[in-house]
C-alpha cells in the first residue's frame, strides 16, 4: 500500500510560510535599497524603534529571530552607531539596547515607506479580501498561542 502523499502546494503551513517569505523579500529591497540592510537587521531596527529599550532575548522573541541571527543584527546596527548597549544594573550578563539618534532617524525614515508598501500590497485586494486576511491571522495568531503542543 503506497502512503499518503502531502502535496506541498495546498499544505496550508507550507502556503503561508511561502507567502509570508515573498512579502517579506519584497519589502526587505525597500529597507536593503535605502540602507543596505539584512532582513535581521531591519527586524531589529524596527523592534527598537516601536518598543524602545529591548534586551537581545526580547528582541528575538518578538521579531521569531535565533539568537544568532540577533546578535549579528545588533553587532552590525552598532558598528554602524545606529544602537547603543547598556549592561543591566542587577545583572551584568543582561544588555539593554536602544536606538541612537541615527538609529532613530533611520527607523522614522522607514516607517511611512513600510506603511506605503502594506497600503500598496492590501490594495490590490477588495475589501471584503482585505477583512477576511485580517480576521483569519488574528484567528490562527489567537489559537496557535493558546496551543500547547
Amino acid at each position: 500500500m503506497e502512503p499518503d502523499i502531502l502535496e506541498l502546494e495546498s499544505f496550508l503551513p507550507y502556503r503561508l510560510y511561502r507567502l509570508a517569505d515573498t512579502v517579506s523579500r519584497e519589502f526587505s529591497k525597500i529597507y536593503k535599497d535605502r540602507h543596505g540592510l539584512t532582513r535581521p537587521e531591519w527586524r531589529t531596527l524596527s523592534g527598537l524603534g516601536e518598543r524602545g529599550t529591548m534586551t537581545a532575548t526580547e528582541l528575538g522573541e518578538q521579531s521569531a529571530m535565533h539568537k544568532t541571527k540577533v546578535s549579528r543584527a545588533v553587532a552590525e546596527l552598532e558598528r554602524r552607531r545606529w544602537l547603543t548597549r547598556m549592561p543591566d544594573e542587577n545583572d551584568r550578563r543582561v544588555e539593554h539596547l536602544a536606538l541612537t539618534k541615527a538609529g532613530l532617524a533611520a527607523y522614522r525614515e522607514m516607517v511611512p515607506l513600510a506603511k506605503a508598501f502594506e497600503r500598496e500590497l492590501l490594495g490590490r485586494l477588495s475589501e471584503d479580501e482585505r477583512a477576511a486576511i485580517v480576521t483569519g491571522v488574528t484567528a490562527l495568531e489567537r489559537e496557535l498561542a493558546e496551543k500547547i503542543w
